[in-house]
């Protein structure tokens, strides 16, 4: 059988290591295509491993996080474009300063969303993931990938539509399926809480789990439809996001569970059925691509 096409669009170089990374590698390993879409070049994203903090870094940020991306890329076994949008930064304070001008989440969605578009029409993909409507968490950037992705599953199916630079982009692709990655949902970080304490070793996540009650935030576990199961991949994953040495911390959150402790407690990664055509799917899915006719 061919491998189904899947093409993945993040904001920034690592938010794809944190989202998803474990089903890209397994689908990867098994024959499918995957290619990660990032709309940023992350220029504006601070230095938050301190072994990182040291003069040079922040000088060459855009050049280092290019060579990071490539690696992490590499550990995964995808493909990736960038997209070649300026990165808007997460603004901070009260009030919030204005976004600078021509950063990417400042663009009108059509013109953001123009080289996803192309880039759907050449790549093909059956399936889309990204991020839902808050973004995943409220950067702006990754709300502007939201609304640039349903924007591409739309457009790149349109045979009315005409790339805004008058480029020659193909012939129109309807996309199968579009869904959203979940990666933070709270029963995961309940799970590993739990399992932290009763193995008698700290906890990271009491403090997040108190976020998460005391802003009410909506429980993105109960949208969730789809559970990849994945965990013989986490090793990949863990390369995916060192590679990111500038952005993760190698004794920061991300590693504060065990590995195996991970595989045994939790050994899935969640997703959204957001969009879809041709046909209803039936939920909830143990695979991204369940339900699909056999790729050609």
């Amino acid at each position: 059988m061919a491998g189904y096409r899947i093409l993945a669009v993040h904001a920034h170089p690592d938010d794809e290591s944190s989202k998803g990374a474990a089903t890209m590698a397994r689908y990867v390993a098994e024959g499918h295509r995957v290619m990660v879409a990032t709309m940023t070049g992350g220029e504006a994203g601070s230095i938050l491993n301190p072994a990182m903090d040291r003069p040079g870094v922040l000088e060459n940020i855009t050049a280092i996080r290019r060579e990071e991306m490539a690696n992490a890329a590499k550990a995964l076994g995808i493909e990736h474009r960038w997209m070649g949008f300026i990165d808007s930064g997460l603004p901070e304070g009260d009030p919030l300063p204005e976004l600078a001008e021509g950063t990417f989440a400042t663009l009108p969605v059509a013109e953001a969303a123009a080289p996803l578009v192309a880039l759907v029409r050449e790549f093909r993909p059956h399936i889309i993931i990204t991020y839902d409507e808050h973004g995943g968490y409220p950067h702006p950037d990754h709300i502007q990938t939201h609304k640039v992705s349903m924007f591409a599953f739309d457009a790149a199916a349109d045979p009315d539509y005409h790339d805004p630079a008058g480029a020659d982009i193909g012939a129109p692709w309807e996309v199968s399926k579009m869904y959203y990655t979940h990666g933070f949902v709270p029963e995961r970080l309940k799970a590993f809480h739990e399992g932290l304490l009763e193995a008698g070793l700290e906890s990271p996540f009491a403090a997040w789990l108190q976020r998460f009650a005391d802003n009410q935030r909506e429980d993105v576990g109960a949208r969730v439809t789809t559970k990849v199961r994945c965990g013989a991949y986490f090793p990949q994953r863990d390369d995916a996001l060192r590679a990111h040495a500038t952005q993760i911390d190698p004794h920061g959150f991300f590693f504060a569970v065990p590995l195996l402790v991970q595989q045994q407690l939790w050994d899935t990664e969640e997703f959204e059925l957001a969009r879809w055509r041709g046909r209803e799917f039936p939920l909830p899915e143990d695979e991204l691509y369940a339900g699909l006719p056999e790729a050609k």
